[in-house]
C-alpha cells in the first residue's frame, strides 16, 4: 500500500484508519463469502478530482451481491456518498478505492446464519497495479496451469472474495518463475482473463476480446471498447486461442488497477516488436485523457468531487 489514509469508512461512519479492526471469527476471513469492488479517482486538468464511472462500480457491486445472496444494508445512494465523503475527509485528490461487503462473525460453520452483512469503504494511494515501468514499456505475461473457473463452479460475472484464490495462485506461479503477470486459460483452452484483468489482442487493426461468458464484465474493459470504436478501430468480442495471442500485433490488459497495460511477452514470445505498439499507445492516451477529464465528451463517466 502506497499512502495510508486517515479514515475508514465502516458500518456507516469514519473511523480512525488503525481502529478500522473486525474480529477473528469473521465468517467472511474463514470462507471467502464477499464482495468488493475496486474503484479510482482522478485528480483532474482543472484541480478538481474525479471517480470514474462510480454508479456503475456501485452498481456491479450490488449485482454481486444480488448474485452471491448478499442483503447489503445500505441503499446504493448511501454508498456512493460514503464514497465522496470518504474521499473528501481523508482529504485525497488521487486515490483507489475499495467498497467490500462481508459476513461478520457470530455463527461459525458454512451457513452463516443470522450474522451480520456488514460494509466498509477503505481509500488510498496506489499507482498501477502493474507498475509505472509496465505501463510505459509493457509487461512479460505467462500462460498460468491454473485454469479460470467455469460458470457452474463459481459465479464468474461477480467480484467474489473467494474467486481470486484463483488467481492468488496463478499470480504466484508466474511470479515465482520470473513474469510479471498470468494469464488465465477458460475451462474449454481457450484464452480468459489475467488474475485481475481483462485482456484485449490486436491483429490487422482490429481488437479483440474474450466475450463474457466466463470473465468478469469489467467497466474499464467495457470503456475500453467504446473508446477503441470512438477512434475508429473495429472491436470483436470472440473467442481467441493461445496462438492468436503469441502471433498478434500488440496486446494489452484493462483494469481499474492495471488501466491499461501494454504486454510485450508471453511464454517468452515477443508480442510484435516487443514495446507497446501504437494503437495501444492511442488507446492508453485517451483513456487517461478521459478518466482526468481532458474530454468534455466523456464527463458523463466522471463524478466530480469538488
Amino acid at each position: 500500500m502506497d499512502e495510508k489514509a486517515k479514515f475508514i469508512w465502516l458500518d456507516g461512519k469514519l473511523i480512525d484508519w488503525d481502529q478500522a479492526q473486525i474480529h477473528v471469527l469473521t465468517h467472511t476471513l474463514h470462507y471467502g463469502l464477499g464482495v468488493f469492488e475496486g474503484i479510482r479517482c482522478y485528480k483532474c486538468q482543472d484541480k478538481r478530482s474525479a471517480v470514474f464511472r462510480l454508479k456503475d462500480h456501485i452498481r456491479r457491486l450490488f449485482d454481486s451481491a444480488q448474485a452471491m445472496m448478499l442483503e447489503i444494508p445500505f441503499s446504493k445512494d448511501e454508498i456512493y456518498q460514503a464514497v465522496i465523503e470518504t474521499l473528501k475527509t481523508n482529504g485525497q485528490k488521487e486515490a483507489y478505492i475499495r467498497p467490500i461487503v462481508f459476513i461478520g462473525d457470530g455463527t461459525m460453520g458454512l451457513y452463516p446464519g443470522e450474522n451480520p452483512i456488514r460494509v466498509s469503504i477503505i481509500t488510498w494511494g496506489w499507482e498501477s497495479y502493474l507498475g509505472k515501468e509496465g505501463l510505459k514499456q509493457g509487461i512479460r505475461a505467462k500462460i498460468s496451469s491454473f485454469t479460470r473457473h467455469h460458470v457452474n463452479i463459481m459465479m464468474t460475472k461477480t467480484k467474489t472474495c473467494g474467486n481470486y484464490v484463483n488467481s492468488i495462485l496463478a499470480k504466484l506461479e508466474v511470479v515465482k518463475a520470473g513474469y510479471d503477470e498470468a494469464i488465465m486459460l477458460d475451462t474449454e483452452g481457450y484464452v480468459c482473463e489475467a488474475t485481475g484483468e481483462n485482456i484485449f489482442i490486436i491483429r490487422d487493426k482490429v481488437l479483440k476480446t474474450p466475450p463474457l461468458t466466463s470473465v468478469l464484465p469489467g467497466i474499464t474493459r467495457d470503456s475500453i471498447i467504446t473508446l477503441a470504436q470512438d477512434l475508429g478501430y473495429k472491436v470483436e468480442e470472440k473467442r481467441f486461442t493461445r496462438d492468436e495471442l503469441y502471433i498478434a500485433d500488440e496486446a494489452f490488459f484493462s483494469g481499474t488497477a492495471a488501466e491499461v497495460t501494454p504486454i510485450r511477452e508471453v511464454d517468452d514470445r515477443q508480442i510484435g516488436e516487443g514495446k507497446p505498439g501504437p494503437i495501444t499507445q492511442k488507446i492508453q492516451k485517451l483513456y487517461f485523457d478521459v478518466v482526468k477529464g481532458k474530454i468534455e465528451k466523456y464527463h458523463y463517466w466522471l463524478d466530480f468531487i469538488t
